[in-house]
């Protein structure tokens, strides 16, 4: 409800150049997710400020912002306190895959969440389907709300950040549709949305894009994307996560994929049909932060089509990127013209459309 009036207000509001100005904030807000720092907050804590502010329309979380005490407790404490102040519902994030992307540990007191590999080698509905209930639950549990999985990337056993953690359900394309499918079913059972990963294909690379850039040019196949078209097809996609790879078989420039309007709008877009959301994969890796300045990674990202950027603040030798200094630079960037406000209109329509499926 607080979504639809949010919208019903940045349509209806004045047209004075304060209103105006004020309409721009809030879309711009939306676009923006961030990593925070620490266990808990108070009424003072920046994060604070930034949610009530409407510079942030998302948080993620990692294992470091959990306590090691009475974890549970203390998570449900932190998220609904971050959500307390949002004028617009908050996304609260995480990547919680199973296997070793899995920050929900057992010693905080979860439970034990298998890889997707050893999913995928089990073959079973019903094992799949218990797999994403247990990790949905937790999440709904601990009033988070978006959940980055499930991976649509193909088994390659050398990929170092992939295959080799054991992120990658099967190197068939249609079983990884099915267990995917699965999973992002029995996520929405428990009113949690998904995110499927890493677009256009990551599986078949042979580097990590944590580190510096990963050409999947010789490597990559079409077949990468049936996983998501099938998806697509389905009607099931909340929200698309972009890889960093180069992949000059689909962008002869050589841009990463979270910066090429070409795969992004041409290829998922306009020849792929979707229609949903997009997010970069964190912005401040290596592939992107190492070889294209903090400017123009965000114009270049947000016109290539890009609906919501990340910011973790959790990679080492990266910037500490403020949230008010990425919201600045974005207005400043649409202000100027660089960025089209035709852009910000459909990234705000589109966050809104999959905010009104939020629970709570």
């Amino acid at each position: 409800m607080r979504a639809l009036l949010l919208i019903f207000y940045c349509l209806t509001i004045g047209h004075t150049s304060q209103a105006q100005d004020d309409s721009l904030d809030i879309k711009i807000g939306q676009m923006i997710m961030v990593g925070m720092q620490g266990n808990s907050v108070t009424n003072n804590s920046s994060i604070m400020h930034d949610i009530q502010k409407g510079i942030i329309g998302g948080v993620l979380l990692y294992e470091y912002n959990l306590n090691p005490n009475q974890t549970s407790k203390n998570l449900l404490a932190l998220n609904k306190k971050l959500k307390s102040v949002a004028k617009i519902p908050l996304f609260i994030s995480i990547d919680q895959e199973g296997g070793q992307v899995n920050r929900l540990k057992t010693k905080y007191g979860f439970p034990p969440i298998p890889s997707a590999q050893s999913v995928g080698k089990l073959d079973s509905d019903s094992n799949t389907l218990k797999v994403a209930q247990t990790i949905a639950s937790t999440l709904d549990n601990l009033s988070i709300n978006l959940n980055y999985a499930p991976v649509l990337d193909i088994f390659q056993a050398n990929n170092p950040v992939l295959g080799k953690r054991q992120r990658c359900y099967s190197s068939n394309v249609e079983e990884i549709a099915h267990h995917a499918s699965l999973t992002i079913k029995a996520h929405h059972d428990e009113h949690i949305l998904t995110v499927v990963k890493h677009f256009p294909g990551h599986g078949s690379s042979n580097s990590d894009t944590h580190l510096g850039i990963a050409d999947v040019s010789k490597t990559w196949h079409k077949k990468e994307l049936v996983p998501y078209k099938m998806l697509i097809d389905k009607n099931m996609v909340d929200c698309i996560m972009t890889a960093h790879i180069v992949n000059r078989k689909l962008d002869s420039s050589g841009l990463p994929a979270t910066l090429s309007k070409q795969i992004i709008t041409g290829i998922l877009r306009e020849q792929m049909g979707y229609e949903g959301v997009v997010v970069s994969d964190d912005m401040q890796m290596h592939a992107i932060s190492s070889y294209y300045g903090f400017e123009e990674s965000i114009k270049k990202s947000i016109n290539a089509g890009v609906d919501i950027l990340m910011f973790s603040n959790n990679i080492k030798g990266a910037d500490n990127y403020a949230p008010s200094n990425v919201h600045a630079v974005i207005k400043k960037l649409v202000l100027n013209g660089e960025i089209p406000m035709s852009r910000i209109e459909e990234s705000f329509h589109r966050i809104m459309l999959m905010k009104q499926r939020l629970k709570k």
